[in-house]
């Protein structure tokens, strides 16, 4: 191990391809049995209710049998904090950690130092910012996600989330389950769709699919990215290019957060820029919960500068059942359910086998799965 770490300080040093290449090939390329720890969320009653439920410590991504087949050990929990946890237990001796970022196990730098043996950290979804990537990327070890596996399902996602502001529809909901009937608390604050300006902060997968889907509503999309979208893929969408973050903010009925957490973005939507965004504005945040300035939103929530502010990713996750968040006025607040459905699952699953198969075998992942290799990170995280 410490010769792997070595020659993993050779190749940041050197930036030798050759040197590089050489170390894929042997970080890959052992077919000995390998301990594997997968950090899951607990379905308890619900995990018998669907076979297809592969995404929770019962399920371990329907992988168990094909692993231990092969000769390796599979340990799968859901105790991922603090010293006593059963993940701190297993640090010191595996080589493959597999998480997701609906129970995130946070692999700090501290963790990765004591992993003496570990090469490997895949994330059975999308976002491996709940890492350390840069003292992975030190490490000399591979970072990995299941690329595209539940784009679909956050975009969905998103849109009934924005339907959901628009429409006003808590409110509704909570008088229809609470006996009442005030149309007028309801319709005060309800909107139509079509018309209002949108706006997606990040384009990436998610943001495009979300933008192909809101078309049909006849609203005015507008999107703002690192990279400017084809212009053929433009047109298909109709949404408008604004490099300007500010200033397309301040267009914006409606803004859907589509970044990833980094740390350029990480605390973004601080007081300063939300006072820059229309009052009344409606907020979707499925991307990560640490790109707001956690009190930030609750004023702006408070004094109605946000009307309306929805999502499913907080910090920390799980969030504790005082997260302020959870009580703060006009919001729409789920646990960090939108890229677990069960078509997901079966697709983030599947990647993580396939991978898992290219590591036993030495063979290379899909060049867009890699979040770190061979000491670099990938540039949405640069």
């Amino acid at each position: 191990m410490a010769m792997r770490r070595a020659i993993a300080s050779a190749i940041r040093t050197t930036k030798a391809t050759s040197v590089s290449s050489s170390f894929a090939r042997n970080l890959h390329g052992s077919s000995s049995s390998k301990k594997i720890v997968g950090v899951f969320y607990k379905a308890n009653e619900y995990a018998s209710m669907n076979p297809n439920f592969v995404g929770c410590v019962e399920g371990s991504l329907g992988i168990r049998g094909w692993l231990e087949s092969q000769g390796h050990q599979y340990i799968v929990t859901d105790d991922k904090d603090g010293p006593d946890s059963e993940l701190e237990k297993q640090i010191p001796d595996l080589h493959v950690l597999i998480s997701t970022p609906f129970h995130p196990a946070y692999v700090t730098a501290e963790r990765i130092k004591r992993a003496k043996n570990l090469e490997l950290l895949l994330t059975a979804g999308i976002g491996s910012d709940h890492i350390d990537l840069k003292a992975a990327a030190a490490a000399g070890l591979t970072v990995a996600e299941v690329t595209g596996s539940n784009t679909v399902s956050v975009a969905e996602d998103e849109l009934m989330r924005i339907l959901i502001l628009v429409r006003n529809f808590v409110p509704g909901y909570h008088q229809a389950i609470s006996g009442e009937w005030n149309v007028a608390g309801i319709a005060y604050r309800s909107y139509d769709l079509e018309g209002k300006t949108i706006g997606t902060v990040g384009a990436g997968r998610i943001g495009k699919l979300l933008l192909q889907r809101l078309k049909p509503f006849n609203c005015n999309l507008l999107y703002h990215d690192r990279i400017r979208m084809d212009p053929e893929l433009e047109t298909q969408t109709g949404a408008t290019y604004e490099e300007d973050l500010v200033k397309m903010l301040g267009k914006c009925d409606v803004v859907v957060i589509n970044t990833p957490l980094t740390e350029k973005t990480k605390g973004l939507f601080n007081k300063e820029l939300i006072a820059k965004m229309k009052k009344g504005v409606l907020i979707v945040n499925n991307a990560r919960g640490a790109i707001m300035d956690t009190q930030a939103v609750i004023d702006a929530c408070s004094t109605g500068h946000i009307a309306g502010y929805s999502g499913d990713v907080w910090y920390p996750q799980p969030a504790p059942k005082d997260h302020p968040w959870r009580y703060m006025p006009n919001h729409a607040m789920t646990p960090h359910i939108s890229g677990t459905t069960i078509d997901a699952q079966l697709r983030y699953a599947a990647g993580v086998k396939d991978m898992l198969d290219n590591y036993f075998k030495g063979e290379e992942f899909p060049a867009q799965n890699y979040i770190v290799k061979e000491g670099e990170l990938a540039p949405q995280y640069r």
